[in-house]
């Protein structure tokens, strides 16, 4: 229900959590609390993800003795034979199987479902007791809370009647699409990417999801964006790389021409590209254009913070204090290795 400004609130990850349940009855009821419990993370390659960080500080801080382990492999068979263990309460998945692994799942989420891919395997109990592995997106929690941690509510209002726009057409943009209308309500959205056939996959996926409304625009060239109305709330999603083809150098310079226009209104840009450094160069130009810059750290630790709401069944992964100081210790892990180079 809006508020009387006609504000309609965002999910919160208490109802996140709570919408859990609807795929079945709690794990974590059936586990005693002193158990030493585990977590993974199935990808390749994933050496220097920092993910092992941030879920063994955030275990830790909130009391359990649990633990968050890499999986290095291409082979889905090596998390499918430990999920089904006593002590497992669920797993990661990242590159290459974030698509495909969603067939091993008994069922996904209507995020996991609509945006095509899953980064989370939580799960619930059958009627008969029965383990139940549920696939889901929280990508798009991140880009969420990264958001609606940033912005007023009068910035969050005045986003739904402006577009918004995602330079990039990989996993992460299309998590970006998703949160940006489903989420909060952006109702037009401009993709500025290097293949136009990968935004035309986009456009075809998500026409075919229920209760889509939102016009997603491809702008392709320097005419095209100047001429259009400028956004609000950006995301950026390509690796800080110079650009190298002639595409690359296009897509630069249209995303520019969007977010550059001196009479428009700055809104706030979210760069997801954090590694090796956190000021990336579309962070400082876009803080240079008079943007309000959130780095991509902050979306990164609440898609863990969601992921860690699933698995323990419970919201105190999210306090304020506990997300403080793992967002700590992941800025301190960069810089650590940012360092060593």
């Amino acid at each position: 229900m809006a508020d009387n400004q006609g504000f309609m609130p965002v999910p919160s990850l208490a109802s996140t959590l709570k919408d859990s349940f609807q795929y079945g009855s709690s794990l974590r009821k059936t586990i005693q609390e002193s158990r030493a419990c585990r977590t993974y993370l199935l990808g390749h390659p994933i050496a220097q993800s920092l993910a092992p960080f941030l879920h063994s500080t955030l275990f830790e801080l909130n009391g359990l003795s649990w633990t968050y382990q890499l999986l290095e492999s291409t082979n889905q068979q090596d998390l499918l034979s430990l999920l089904p263990q006593d002590d497992c309460v669920g797993s990661a998945v990242t590159m290459p199987h974030k698509v495909t692994f969603a067939a091993q799942t008994d069922e996904s989420t209507e995020e996991g479902r609509e945006i095509g891919a899953i980064n989370t395997v939580f799960i619930r109990l059958s009627p008969e007791g029965h383990r139940r592995y549920i696939g889901t997106n929280t990508d798009c929690i991140g880009v969420r809370e990264a958001f609606t941690g940033h912005a007023s509510p009068e910035q969050l209002l005045a986003a739904r009647s402006r577009p918004a726009l995602i330079v990039g057409g990989g996993g992460a943009g299309r998590s970006a699409l998703y949160a940006l209308h489903k989420f909060m309500g952006v109702q037009t959205i401009y993709m500025v990417n290097r293949f136009k056939s990968e935004v035309d996959a986009i456009v075809k996926d998500f026409s075919r999801v229920a209760g889509w409304t939102a016009r997603i625009i491809h702008v392709d060239t320097g005419e095209q964006a100047q001429k259009l109305p400028k956004p609000y709330l950006a995301v950026g999603t390509v690796p800080d790389y110079a650009p190298a083809t002639p595409e690359e150098q296009l897509a630069q310079k249209v995303s520019r021409t969007l977010m550059s226009d001196p009479a428009s209104e700055k809104g706030i840009v979210l760069e997801m590209c954090y590694f090796p450094r956190v000021r990336t160069s579309f962070y400082e130009f876009a803080e240079a254009a008079g943007w309000q810059v959130i780095p991509g750290t902050v979306a990164m630790i609440w898609q863990g913070v969601a992921q860690q709401v699933l698995w323990s069944e419970s919201v105190a992964p999210a306090d304020e204090e506990v997300v403080k100081k793992a967002s700590a210790t992941v800025l301190e892990i960069i810089e650590s290795r940012r360092a060593q180079q």
